[in-house]
């Protein structure tokens, strides 16, 4: 077996490439606290950080590479902790009616296919100075007004309620997310939204949205359609004409990554412009072979990459791609390999220094275990490749992509949205040759050609590799079966995965052997998951209520569709809310639903009647759901009405009556507080 001491000597050497990892593991232990940390916590990480730091520079050689690691994991712990305080902001703490004014500052659509918008500078009668907010999110039920544009002052009446809580005690947490966007409150509106004023000239902040979304609309009327919404998502980063039936076509297809601004896109612009201004200057002869035309290329591509960042605003996936592409040319500009896994670690820390949340988010997770894996298989591909004919080179190439960045991404796509498209790969084949090949490269063409007003057959030729794409995205998400439903795992499934393969790839002897046991691990966790599935859930407003049977989860009613939606996910059920409400369990009217949970009366009531319904249905040892508030509950039953779920959130119960509920797994945290 290999000495531990002198694998640890040599594993000091891989510090850098440990960096994110440490980092990770300090932002984690943040994130996965159930209170929130006080002076005493921070003081204890600032004296492990320093104490760390003193024998990573001190302490026999043996001993520094595991002190760098705490002392970077202290690190991690503070960086999250002081980006959590840094973008506290008031948070709504009741439901809201009335008068809306504000500064539109994002135009997006949701879920229901409804144009929304986001406002700051807020003002709300009744709501004192002290607690305004600082972004709030409408969605519009009403009509659009054609001059609706980012900047504009706009009022309207709405409906607004703080972030809501998760679904269940095990799923995500939408106000964790909300909290670092500074999003106070969301809401609806069915009345107009009216413009107030336009927007400031002299306001720089919204330059590059009003830019955007000016843009935006240039390509859809020049590329009509779906086609030239996509368009529009994949040049300026607006996505509020893509439909919902398109967002549904690209997820089922795993081509949903082509219309949000990621790192193949920023890759794709900057490996153009890079190979373009270099084989440019190729071409101007004799001082080709004197400047640095490499370093020129590179900075060129650098500069492109940074307008396309200005352009395509500031959501977090084009920030990661930017960083991700700027390491890897800065590592040009300074005779260095852009491709390697010091470049991706360099990245992945910038990231966590400043954004310490994007830890949590599926997009920092797929995009650099994504790029990992490509660079971990560059070189065996490259050794394999010079055995193979030059002309099929390019297409296996391709094909070898397409199969390592999914093999990668999948648990974590699993994981996370607990689904898979069987034909994926199929679909990148071929929809990411037309994008590499016409779409991208048109679109730099048509920004070139754009002030000399001769973009018209760039956008046209861009239009054609859009179209080709939907087209794929409709037919691939058209196979029968082309989604597997994928159980949610646990909390440590993920963090087991991630370890064991990055150990896998950074260490030898033992440390290998431990990595393969953490995938191991992880692996035997994820197949007890549909064991783990609670059997008894109830929605944190108390309107819907949904039992494990043997066909499957049973909703008390349709409707709560949201909430349905997301348990029937986590369940790896590929049913409709229709279905799985149509299923055998639930007698009785809507407003009262009735069934049998562990040999006893389970009952849901709602509406109006609710109430006088509980007093003839409220039996010993039946369980009670009503979606109303009782000063006076009455006694004999286990009763769950809108005052206590407005103190536990959703409620899960087991098979043994064990009942869990989303105080408990979330804790007290600052986006946790009422």
């Amino acid at each position: 077996m290999e000495d531990p001491l002198g694998a640890l000597s040599r594993a000091r050497l891989q510090l850098f490439l440990w960096m994110p990892v440490a980092l990770s593991a300090g932002v984690g232990l943040y994130f996965s606290r159930l209170t929130e940390p006080g002076f005493a916590d921070y003081s204890l990480a600032v004296l492990f950080g320093l104490l760390s730091a003193a024998l990573a520079l001190r302490a026999p050689v043996p001993m520094r590479f595991p002190a760098a690691l705490v002392m970077l994991a202290a690190l991690g712990f503070l960086l999250a902790g002081l980006r959590a305080q840094s973008v506290a902001a008031p948070v709504l703490s009741f439901r809201y009616y009335g008068p809306v004014t504000g500064r539109v500052v994002m135009i997006d659509r949701a879920a229901s296919d409804r144009i929304r918008v986001t406002l700051d500078t807020v003002r709300l009668d009744r709501v004192s100075p002290s607690r305004t907010l600082a972004r709030v999110r409408v969605t519009l039920h009403g009509a659009v007004p054609a001059t609706l544009e980012p900047g504009a002052q706009v009022m309207m009446s709405a409906h607004l309620s703080p972030p809501p809580p998760p679904a269940a005690p095990d799923a995500y947490d939408f106000r964790r997310s909300a909290w670092f966007d500074q999003l106070g409150a969301v809401g609806y509106t069915r009345s107009p939204l009216l413009r107030a004023a336009p927007p400031d000239p002299g306001d720089w902040a919204l330059a590059a949205h009003r830019t955007r979304m000016g843009l935006s609309q240039a390509i859809q009327e020049r590329i009509s359609g779906q086609p030239g919404a996509i368009a529009a998502a994949l040049m300026t980063g607006d996505r509020s004409g893509l439909s919902e039936a398109t967002r549904e076509a690209m997820r089922r297809s795993n081509l949903a990554h082509l219309i949000a601004i990621s790192g193949l896109h920023m890759g794709m612009l900057s490996g153009f412009v890079f190979a373009l201004v270099r084989y440019g200057l190729a071409l101007v002869g004799r001082p080709a072979l004197i400047w640095p035309t490499k370093k020129l290329a590179a900075l060129a591509a650098l500069i492109a990459a940074s307008a396309y960042l200005w352009l395509a605003g500031p959501a977090v996936s084009t920030q990661r791609a930017w960083i991700m592409v700027s390491v890897m040319l800065g590592a040009v500009l300074v005779d260095r390999r852009a491709l390697s896994l010091r470049t991706v670690a360099l990245a992945a820390s910038l990231l966590l220094i400043w954004k310490p949340e994007s830890l949590t988010e599926p997009g920092f997770q797929m995009s650099f275990a994504a790029t990992t894996a490509l660079i971990v298989a560059l070189g065996p591909w490259t050794r394999a490749a010079r055995r193979l004919p030059r002309p099929l080179r390019p297409v296996l190439m391709l094909v070898a992509t397409s199969l390592i960045a999914g093999a990668a991404t999948a648990p974590i796509v699993a994981a996370q949205f607990h689904r898979l498209s069987e034909y994926g790969v199929l679909a990148n084949l071929l929809a990411v040759p037309a994008m590499g090949l016409l779409v991208m490269p048109m679109g730099v063409l048509a920004a070139i050609l754009a002030p000399l007003g001769l973009a018209g057959p760039a956008l046209w030729a861009m239009g054609l590799g859009t179209g080709w794409i939907l087209r794929v995205a409709t037919w691939v998400s058209g196979f029968e079966g082309s989604v597997l439903s994928i159980v949610q795992p646990g909390p440590a499934v993920v963090p087991l995965l991630a370890l064991g393969v990055i150990g896998m790839i950074l260490t030898r002897g033992a440390g290998r052997s431990l990595s393969g046991l953490a995938i191991l691990a992880a692996t035997l966790l994820w197949s007890r998951a549909p064991a783990d599935r609670p059997a008894l859930l109830i929605a944190p407003e108390a309107q819907q209520i949904g039992l494990m049977t043997a066909q499957g989860r049973v909703l008390a009613k349709p409707g709560a569709g949201f909430i349905s939606g997301r348990w029937l996910e986590a369940d790896g059920d590929a049913t409709s809310l229709e279905e799985a409400a149509a299923r055998p369990a639930f007698t009785g009217p809507d407003a009262a639903r009735l069934t049998q949970f562990r040999a006893a009366p389970l009952i849901l009531l709602t509406g109006k009647s609710a109430p006088a319904r509980l007093a003839d249905l409220c039996t010993p040892g039946a369980l009670a759901v009503i979606a109303a508030r009782l000063p006076e509950p009455p006694k004999g039953c286990e009763l769950w009405d809108i005052n206590r779920l407005r103190e536990t959130g959703a409620v899960a119960i087991d098979s043994l009556g064990r009942i869990t509920t989303t105080a408990q797994t979330k804790g007290r945290r600052l986006w946790t507080a009422p």
